[in-house]
């Protein structure tokens, strides 16, 4: 099964930074699409960014300048960088995949989604 296990959340204090990680699994990572989501208490969940299997590393307005995605194809992770956090990225961040699973490669593209990771901005 296709899996997406997210790290590095945790307690942050304003203008600090985090590193959240994406190890996936199961997927055909080279041709999938990858993004971070983030859903904060009471709000929709909301594109934080995405990198696309081809192209650049697009950017929510709302992070854009503060926030650096990455992939690395061979190990499989998709890597969010965050800077100068304020209490407004206090949120659930979960990664999300779509792509096609090693498993079941005739059934095409599907979405994917992590558990997700706690953010919290508070001093």
């Amino acid at each position: 099964q296709v899996q997406l296990v997210e790290s590095g959340g945790g307690l942050v204090q304003p203008g600090g930074s985090l590193r959240l990680s994406c190890a996936a699994s199961g997927i055909m990572f080279d041709s999938a699409d990858m993004a971070w989501y983030r859903q904060a208490p009471g709000k929709q969940r909301e594109l934080v960014a995405r990198y696309s299997k081809t192209g650049t590393p697009t950017y929510a307005a709302s992070v854009k300048g503060r926030v650096a995605l990455s992939r690395d194809n061979a190990e499989n992770t998709l890597t969010l960088q965050v800077y100068n956090l304020t209490p407004e990225d206090t949120a659930v961040y979960y990664c999300n995949a779509w792509g096609r699973s090693i498993y079941d490669i005739l059934a095409g593209d599907r979405d994917y989604w992590g558990q997700g990771t706690q953010v919290t901005v508070s001093s």
